[in-house]
Order: C-alpha cells, then sequence, then structure tokens
C-alpha cells in the first residue's frame, strides 16, 4: 500500500522524474504475488489503483542504489539495518522508520493482513498523512532550489 501512496502523492508533487519509488518486504514469504485483495480494494475505495504491485524481496545489493529506505516498523528496520554493508558510514541515517520521519511520532505502522477492513483503512490513512509530509519535506528540503 505505502508504494502505491508515495507513487501516487510523488507524481501531484511533480516529482516523479526526481523520485524513484519502489517496495520490497523483509522476508520472502509472498515474492511474486500480488497484494492483498483487501489491501487493493482499500486502495480503491481511497482512489488509488494497486492491481500492478507484486510483492519483493528486498536484497543487500540495492542499499549502494537507495538514497532513502523506509521501514514500517521497528522489526523491518532493524533487519534492513542488519543487511548494511560495515563499511556504510550511515545507515540508521539512510535506513530510517517510516513513523519517525513522516510526523507520526515514531509509531510503527500495523501490518493489518490479520485484521479487519477498518484496520486496512486505519493503515491507508497513516500511509497517506506520512507520506504527504515526506512529498513535502521533499519539495522544500530537497528540491526547492531545482
Amino acid at each position: 500500500m505505502a508504494e502505491v501512496v508515495l507513487r501516487d502523492q510523488v507524481a501531484k508533487a511533480g516529482l516523479t522524474d526526481r523520485v524513484i519509488v519502489d517496495s520490497a518486504g523483509t522476508g520472502n514469504w509472498h515474492v511474486g504475488d500480488r497484494m492483498n485483495n483487501r489491501a487493493r480494494a482499500q486502495l480503491r475505495r481511497g482512489g488509488y489503483d494497486g492491481e500492478a504491485h507484486r510483492a519483493r524481496q528486498f536484497h543487500r545489493s540495492w542499499l549502494a542504489d537507495r538514497d532513502l529506505l523506509l521501514a514500517m516498523d521497528a522489526d523491518n528496520l532493524r533487519d534492513l539495518r542488519a543487511l548494511a554493508p560495515d563499511g556504510d558510514p550511515d545507515p540508521d541515517h539512510r535506513i530510517r522508520l517510516f513513523g519517525e520521519i513522516a510526523g507520526l511520532g515514531g509509531e510503527d505502522v500495523p501490518d493489518p493482513y490479520y485484521g479487519t477492513d477498518a484496520d486496512f483503512a486505519h493503515v491507508l490513512d497513516m500511509l497517506e498523512s506520512g507520506m504527504a509530509s515526506i512529498v513535502n519535506q521533499l519539495r522544500t528540503t530537497y528540491f526547492a532550489d531545482r
């Protein structure tokens, strides 16, 4: 859900040519699968299209190509930071908890997979709010003078 929401907000901000958005899990449980039906339905209700999304697993080699990695919860943050090579000058700066930099007070984004439709709606609300904050930070901090 997060990738779909961020792509949409990056596009609306006119930053598509400057910001690359992708997503991947730290585990291999659903690699190649479509997004959960309830997640797609919630996105659709919010005006988003999640049909093209397919699950992938994060690869350590991708660290060199990413300026910022956002983990949705503390467990994934720990797993991503553990993948950082010893020579990474500052993995704590590049690998961050979404809730810390998205104006959510450091809160984890819960996984609604085993929850209710209301849980999916709550996660979408968190993502929309947080992604709006991140896009605003990108626009004002990184692209203000370009």
